[in-house]
């Protein structure tokens, strides 16, 4: 496992760079661990899909902040969603954690989760939080101090890493920027964007 020093150095870099070594680490939110067989980078100020794109809120300031801290947010108002900031301070770039498999706490998982199958108590962004607990309230927690807690372990194979382009996006969709284990049955479905519809125009 990555001393902490070495991870901070690690997650200081590119979210390119980033976005592939965190597959197979493991998130770890008091009884519940998750194993990230999914993620997708988001780069700032040169990237469309970017929450930062734009400008500096209060909404993204911790992107702005040091690398290793958790960025949360609502996603269409009902849904948590978390990211590992990476990049030097400044940079405000991201990598979406996307979905994982559960390596620890089962049943708190479930419980949290309803019926849902082993396969899907993390598959997308959303569930993931939900199966680990995370709120909005973990937004800026430091991963390496917790409680919610990063673990980096050996890097997965290149050769078992697939990628393409990131789920839902309007801003530059194309992109290959999600990352996902090869054959991983945990990963999320794929889907573009819904087309915006022009005024006046029959939906």
């Amino acid at each position: 496992m990555a001393a902490s020093a070495e991870l901070r150095d690690l997650l200081a870099g590119s979210p390119l760079d980033v976005a592939p070594r965190l597959l197979g680490a493991v998130v770890r939110h008091g009884e519940v661990a998750v194993r990230l067989t999914e993620v997708e980078a988001y780069a700032g100020a040169d990237d469309p899909g970017s929450h930062a794109y734009r400008s500096r809120t209060p909404r993204n300031e911790v992107m702005f902040g040091p690398a290793g801290h958790l960025y949360t947010y609502f996603s269409y108002g009902m849904h948590v969603c978390a990211n590992v900031v990476t990049g030097l301070p400044g940079t405000a770039s991201a990598v979406l954690l996307r979905a994982g498999e559960i390596v620890e706490g089962h049943d708190v998982a479930r419980s949290r989760r309803g019926s849902s199958t082993e396969r899907d108590l993390a598959r997308g962004p959303a569930r993931l939080c939900q199966a680990l607990g995370i709120t909005l309230e973990h937004g800026g927690v430091d991963l390496l101090a917790g409680p919610v807690l990063l673990e980096l372990d050996e890097p997965t194979a290149a050769g078992a890493v697939s990628t393409g382009p990131r789920v839902g996006l309007r801003g530059a969709p194309d992109r290959p920027w999600r990352f996902w284990i090869t054959g991983e049955s945990t990963v999320s479905a794929y889907r573009p964007a819904k087309r915006l519809t022009p005024p006046n125009q029959p939906r």
